[in-house]
């Protein structure tokens, strides 16, 4: 007969200290890990009340900014999940990655995206662009567009016509009327 000389009840109650105990800085901070305001706490958190009946000195003003101190700009926001996804965004745009991931940015000038070893692409008022690794390519934009399959069709049109290859049929090419 088999007999199960352990038991799971202090395991789990082992990993569930052990998660709490991992897990409450990040809790209590309210922001990102490091984010901690002169009241010592997070970043997101709401300042501590003024004692009752306090009132700061005559004269009073707050202490100048340490040297090299650089505020952030506003109203942009950032946000990370450690070892996880991230992103930032402001007036001039936003980004965001996954750490091993999907990422791109956008902005007035266009959006751009990848997945490592995957497709990438960008846009904007240029025109646009994108990839397959080892797979097919192409660009568009004012002035005509291509695109091309390894080993295989390749074209190309514009305001001066189009030409294009099939390999092992021939190349052609038609000029604008």
């Amino acid at each position: 007969m088999l007999q199960k000389y352990w038991k799971l009840g202090p395991t789990v109650a082992a990993c569930a200290a052990a998660t709490a105990f991992a897990v409450a800085p990040l809790a209590a901070a309210g922001g990102p890990p490091g984010c901690v305001d002169m009241n010592g706490t997070g970043c997101a958190a709401p300042p501590p009340p003024p004692a009752p009946g306090y009132a700061p000195p005559a004269g009073w003003a707050p202490p100048p900014p340490a040297p090299g101190y650089v505020p952030p700009p506003a109203p942009g926001v950032a946000g990370a999940i450690p070892g996880g996804p991230g992103g930032v965004a402001g007036p001039g745009g936003a980004a965001g990655a996954i750490p091993g991931g999907p990422g791109g940015v956008a902005g007035p000038g266009g959006a751009a995206g990848a997945i490592p070893g995957g497709p990438a692409g960008a846009a904007g008022p240029g025109g646009a662009s994108g990839v397959i690794p080892g797979g097919p390519g192409g660009v568009a934009g004012p002035g005509g567009a291509a695109g091309a399959i390894p080993g295989g069709p390749s074209g190309a049109a514009g305001p001066g016509g189009a030409s294009g290859c099939i390999p092992g049929v021939g190349c052609g090419s038609v000029p604008a009327p």
